[in-house]
């Protein structure tokens, strides 16, 4: 049976933030719930470092070493948001190579075995590093550099990234406006942190209708999520026949972290994960997560394992029934222009 695989590495603990929001202790909670678990049984690996080219594949040499160099000097403030240190360059090299190494156990490595389901448990997170700018705690697009490594070393065609982070994946969602080659989806509260994510933008020239922004409002729950989920990104899943389905997966959407006002709980993460790797099962495509947000170190690690738990099992979990919420009624409509399987 084809193992579940799990990538990490030390370098994480090394992006020294001192107190910021997002800092090394996410990491050292997260690995404490898995080990409490015994990692849930997944095959646990260290992480490659991305190479210049899988990261320059998404990123401009100008972008790579600008992150490098800050690090090399002994880090700074890139913004009022995101700062590095000595260890941080290496350790977003690291992260982006999670990325890359779940897209290879999923597509099959070098021993040509191709995992269950692959996980990505690294910082920093990536999903608002533009193209040519890092920000929001990000140094590179993460999840973006795992998508095009897909298409570039393995010949995907179609890549299915789902964000729910509570915070708009700006950068995924800039660096593919205007492909049709990955369907970005993203649930997001709005307004919020970074201000982007409109429902109207649904991306231009080839990549129009292939962004899917799906903004909500601050206090929304486990209902208005789920409900996205089954209502909106698994029938666009089934349009859309991606050969591959990376979720962008944050967890400051839950009740209790300080950064958002969402009302998601641990069942809620829990629910998603459920759904989403049933929309895996139907299709018969590989399953990769890479961890972006969560501040709230109990309801990050908590979720996160609940995460991994449904997506990793031996069996399909059992998937909630899913009432249609008004928000995502209207969300139908408005697709449903590119997207006729929504009428």
């Amino acid at each position: 049976m084809a193992v579940s695989v799990l990538f990490r590495h030390p370098s994480s603990l090394a992006h020294d933030t001192g107190s910021h929001p997002e800092n090394a202790r996410r990491i050292v909670a997260i690995e404490r719930a898995l080990s409490e678990r015994d990692w849930l049984g997944w095959d646990v690996r260290l992480s490659p470092a991305a190479t210049r080219a899988q990261v320059g594949a998404v990123h401009p040499p100008e972008h790579i070493d600008r992150i490098e160099s800050l690090c090399g000097r002994g880090g700074g403030m890139i913004d009022m948001d995101t700062l590095v240190s000595p260890g941080s360059y290496e350790a977003a090299l690291h992260a982006a190579g999670g990325a890359v190494a779940v897209v290879d156990a999923l597509l099959g490595g070098d021993d040509g075995e191709a995992a269950r389901c692959a996980a990505s448990l690294h910082r920093p997170p990536g999903h608002h590093a533009e193209r040519a700018q890092a920000m929001g705690f990000c140094l590179f697009a993460n999840v973006a550099i795992g998508a095009q490594h897909a298409i570039d070393a393995h010949g995907v065609q179609r890549v299915l990234v789902f964000d729910w982070d509570v915070h708009h994946g700006n950068g995924t969602n800039a660096i593919f406006h205007e492909r049709d080659d990955v369907l970005f989806c993203s649930i997001h509260q709005s307004p919020l942190y970074p201000g982007t994510g409109p429902a109207s933008d649904v991306g231009r020239g080839a990549g129009k209708g292939f962004t899917v922004n799906l903004p909500v409002p601050g206090g929304s729950g486990d209902a208005v999520f789920l409900s996205h989920v089954e209502h909106v990104v698994r029938p666009l899943a089934r349009a859309y026949a991606p050969d591959l389905l990376l979720l962008s997966a944050g967890y400051d959407a839950h009740a209790d972290d300080p950064l958002a006002g969402c009302r998601v709980t641990d069942a809620g993460f829990a629910g998603m994960a459920a759904l989403m790797r049933a929309c895996a099962d139907e299709l018969e495509i590989p399953l990769g997560l890479v961890l972006e947000g969560g501040y709230e170190l109990g309801a990050l690690s908590r979720s996160l394992v609940a995460t991994l738990e449904a997506i990793g099992a031996a069996d399909a979990p059992a998937v909630p029934g899913v009432k249609m919420d008004p928000l995502v009624l209207s969300a139908r409509e408005r697709l449903a222009a590119y997207w006729p399987a929504l009428v």
